[in-house]
């Protein structure tokens, strides 16, 4: 008997596939959650650092410090870092409740820079392509920033807002949580792709300050980011990308207005 039992081979186990860390009726409410505390945060960015900075705050009611703090330069800078901060932290602790890891689940890995490189000649070739058909429409996508530029007390508190804070914690959000929560409802591709479109219009959609033209360029740059989160398996190139986006938007409307 002792021979047999030597003599069988050992029957090899069918890999696991990973539990989901949400439950299909779980990611719906996250997507909704995420999108609510999106907004939210900010408007406590904006409460807290008017409250601060606004001149006479006592005289004014909480729609005051909303009205003028959302369109002080230094405020809305100020309301990007605390958002990010508040944004992050709620994600940790949604991912800590569910029993998962943030550095894993986000995707917060080392990427390849040969993979890098080809995503920005795609970004490039995309802002190239999108400058062209802006110019050819006569749009001004960029005009909201002006009583923020105007009203700043620092040019570069604005753009360290806008170029590095403001694509970390969106990235982390759409291209990190949601994306993950989403793709793992499905097969490899089949999730890829459902998550890839679905933050994206999402993403695109919060933008309320653009126009028609606008939300779908900004779609289609999601969409760019999402592949970079796909070809790399990080979401540190989307974050890198975005920022190179946001950095070169921000030096075209800075040299206009100069």
């Amino acid at each position: 008997m002792i021979n047999d039992a030597k003599s069988k081979p050992l029957e090899k186990s069918p890999p696991l596939t990973p539990r989901p860390l949400f439950s299909r009726f779980g990611v719906p409410v996250l997507v909704v959650g995420m999108v609510i505390a999106f907004f939210v945060t900010q408007l406590i960015g904006i409460y807290l650092a008017g409250s601060i900075l606004l001149p006479a705050v006592d005289t004014l009611t909480v729609g005051d410090i909303f009205f003028l703090g959302s369109m002080d330069g230094t405020i809305v800078s100020a309301s990007i870092l605390i958002s990010c901060v508040l944004l992050t932290l709620l994600m940790m602790a949604v991912i800590r409740v569910k029993g998962g890891n943030f550095r894993q689940y986000l995707a917060l890995h080392s990427f390849s820079w040969l993979t890098a490189a080809a995503m920005m000649g795609i970004l490039v070739l995309f802002m190239l392509v999108s400058q062209i058909v802006t110019y050819w429409l006569d749009k001004t996508p960029l005009d909201f920033v002006d009583p923020l530029y105007q009203s700043v007390s620092s040019v570069w508190l604005l753009v360290v807002a806008m170029v590095i804070v403001a694509p970390i914690y969106e990235e982390l959000v759409f291209r990190g949580l949601l994306w993950s929560a989403i793709s793992e409802q499905f097969s490899m591709q089949r999730g890829t792709i459902i998550a890839s479109t679905v933050t994206s219009i999402i993403f695109a959609v919060i933008h309320l300050q653009y126009g028609l033209y606008e939300i779908t360029t900004i779609m289609l740059l999601a969409l760019i980011f999402c592949y970079a989160r796909i070809k790399s398996g990080s979401v540190l190139l989307p974050i890198l990308l975005h920022m190179i986006n946001n950095g070169v938007a921000m030096g075209q409307y800075l040299m206009q207005v100069n």
